[in-house]
């Protein structure tokens, strides 16, 4: 370990624990996002500490991030900023630790169960029609701008109550939230986005209709209305999830199967291959990682950490443990008994996972069937984004339009 990155590590830390890894920037993963950090952290220990971004702790196995995500006693969601912000934005529910977190979850959880999501599914149909329908007859389309995030988002604002004629603003905002590092920019890129909710919020209350958005305006908690300072971090947590994280998802499986022919084919011949095609998508290429500062000095795996140390659980890897996928390495649609953690799990187990699974079975259904065969644009080399929410800045594909 060099004297400089000597001085950036804590006293408790033991060096044989230290690896100097960058999670938004670091070269070695910017090439094949998730393939080069599962060879990047395979190089590491299991639990490491690095002194980028301020210095946090990375967890990459499967079992060792259930234990952090279910033990809110020693590893609070109150702080989710790497580098620590001062004052960090408050998203609720995800920022409070059980029990403040339950009843608000108590409040969204109806509107997000697979009986309400099922009720949605013929206007989800019709949303991933159209949009590919858009695109079918050029033969070539940037899948991220002109699809994945177009599909999802419409659908979340729609359902959510929020105006369809703001859609590229909406998403400009959750992107520039996503790449914001450090205090100042993510504060700036917070306050942002406070501001249109707090439009939004107040045109419902002027004028409620059959939404998300209304409901929630209307809800009661423990025999009262919602304040709008509870109000402003629900709609902002929805909007992050919405508005970003099938996006990306969908990106990476679309960006895999242009690369594999005989894939395309099954799923061609077999719709009905398209449910477990997206689960190992999910599984393999998860785009979310959930940070925790920790509350109480503890000893974990090894370990020991010191309240206020900020740990980050790389969810994506988890689906990389060979302990609990074989060959995780190789994306297999006929996988038996896969393991993934991309939707979190315990306490803040991501109440949107039933609505992401079924736009992204939609998406990729109607993609088939619509576009068929298809594959990079020649040349193309996709661009990626590192960070607490992974993603593909673009993604250019061809096909021959069916006539």
């Amino acid at each position: 370990m060099s004297a400089a990155m000597n001085q950036r590590v804590p006293d408790h830390v033991h060096p044989n624990h230290v690896f100097d890894f960058d999670m938004y920037g670091d070269p070695s993963i910017l090439d094949d996002l998730h393939v080069a950090y599962a060879r990047v952290c395979a190089s590491a220990p299991p639990v490491f500490y690095t002194p980028a971004n301020g210095g946090h702790w990375i967890i990459t196995r499967h079992d060792d991030i259930v234990s952090v995500v279910t033990d809110p006693e020693h590893f609070s969601a109150r702080e989710m900023n790497i580098p620590r912000v001062p004052n960090p934005p408050l998203l609720i529910p995800l920022n409070l630790d059980p029990p403040d977190n339950i009843p608000y979850r108590r409040i969204l959880m109806p509107f997000f169960s697979p009986k309400a999501i099922g009720e949605m599914s013929k206007q989800i149909e019709k949303h991933a029609k159209a949009t590919i329908a858009a695109v079918a007859k050029d033969g070539t389309c940037n899948f991220v701008d002109d699809v994945s995030a177009r599909f999802p988002v419409t659908v979340f604002m729609e359902f959510m109550g929020f105006p369809l004629d703001r859609f590229d603003d909406f998403r400009l905002l959750a992107e520039a939230f996503f790449r914001a590092v450090g205090d100042e920019a993510v504060h700036r890129a917070a306050e942002k986005i406070a501001v249109e909710m707090v439009a939004v919020i107040q045109l419902r209350m002027r004028e409620p209709k059959d939404d998300l958005l209304s409901k929630l305006v209307a809800a009661d908690i423990d025999g009262r209305k919602l304040s709008m300072d509870e109000l402003v971090p629900i709609c902002m947590l929805l909007f992050f999830g919405g508005l970003d994280t099938v996006t990306n998802a969908s990106s990476f499986g679309a960006r895999f199967l242009a690369e594999n022919p005989q894939l395309q084919e099954r799923l061609i011949n077999e719709p009905a291959l398209i449910e477990p095609f997206v689960e190992e998508t999910i599984r393999m290429f998860g785009v979310v990682n959930t940070p925790r500062i920790v509350r109480k000095d503890c000893e974990r795996f090894g370990v020991k950490f010191r309240a206020g140390d900020m740990v980050l659980c790389n969810l994506p890897l988890a689906g990389w443990d060979k302990s609990k996928n074989a060959h995780p390495e190789i994306f297999d649609i006929d996988r038996k008994n896969r393991s993934y953690l991309i939707f979190s799990t315990g306490p803040h187990l991501c109440l949107g996972h039933f609505l992401a699974r079924v736009e992204m079975r939609m998406l990729f259904t109607e993609w088939m069937q619509q576009i068929g065969r298809f594959r990079l644009a020649k040349g193309y080399k996709p661009p990626y984004r590192a960070g607490m929410v992974m993603a593909l800045d673009a993604l250019q594909l061809e096909w021959t339009p069916k006539s």
